[in-house]
């Protein structure tokens, strides 16, 4: 099972604020155990919204809405793609993580080609598996 770990923003973040070095060797050392057990996939800390845009969609009018985006109550700062055997793993793993100050971090599982049933043709599939590879490939 792939599980998306979503990582909060907080005011430092958003001011494009860069943490402390003992933070960044904590979470180093964190993602190093991650990779040896072969739980990460991958990982990325995202950059303020004042450098991000939004674009709204509505029927064939597209409106490109540049950051900040003060108005949003919950940002993603970083995430991690994981993969771990069940919800359970995740979440142990989640509970090592160097984090405090009462930060919640959201785990959700990714949908996987076979939680779409039937309504994912073959063809579809073919398709999906085609792109990912290519994805991939880029690397």
């Amino acid at each position: 099972m792939r599980f998306m770990v979503l990582v909060p923003a907080n005011p430092q973040s958003e001011a494009g604020e860069m943490p402390r070095t003992d933070d960044l060797e904590a979470m180093t050392k964190y993602n190093e155990e991650l990779a040896k057990a072969g739980v990460m996939l991958a990982a990325d800390g995202l950059h303020p919204t004042s450098r991000g845009a939004k674009v709204r969609f509505d029927g064939p009018q597209r409106t490109v809405i540049d950051g900040p985006f003060t108005e949003a109550k919950e940002i993603v700062a970083g995430y991690w793609i994981w993969e771990c055997a069940s919800r359970e793993e995740a979440i142990e793993w989640l509970e090592r993580a160097p984090f405090d100050g009462g930060i919640e971090i959201e785990l959700r599982p990714i949908f996987e080609p076979d939680d779409f049933g039937e309504q994912l043709t073959p063809e579809l599939r073919e398709a999906n598996e085609r792109l990912r590879a290519q994805g991939s490939a880029r690397g």
